[in-house]
């Protein structure tokens, strides 16, 4: 393991960062890529990236979106 995975993210981790910096179009179009990209189900895939949300490591990769992500889950769990 190289310096930068023991201190930052996997690849996986990357990856699912990646995914959720793309915008999608039409229906399906997003759960095929996390089947056909990452080879997760799209269940397990919002498992990691919840999980991934309050990782500091995420944060430090990629704050515009882990913040976004962040907010997003916030006003969802708020309507509740």
């Amino acid at each position: 393991m190289d310096d930068d995975e023991e201190q930052g993210l996997g690849c996986r981790e990357r990856g699912i960062l990646a995914l959720e910096r793309r915008g999608f179009t039409g229906p399906g179009a997003k759960e095929r890529a996390i089947r056909e990209e990452l080879g997760l189900s799209p269940v397990r895939y919002y498992q990691l990236l919840n999980a991934l949300l309050d990782d500091t490591r995420a944060l430090a990769h990629d704050p515009v979106t882990v913040n976004r992500l962040r907010r997003v889950r916030e006003t969802r769990r708020a309507e509740r």
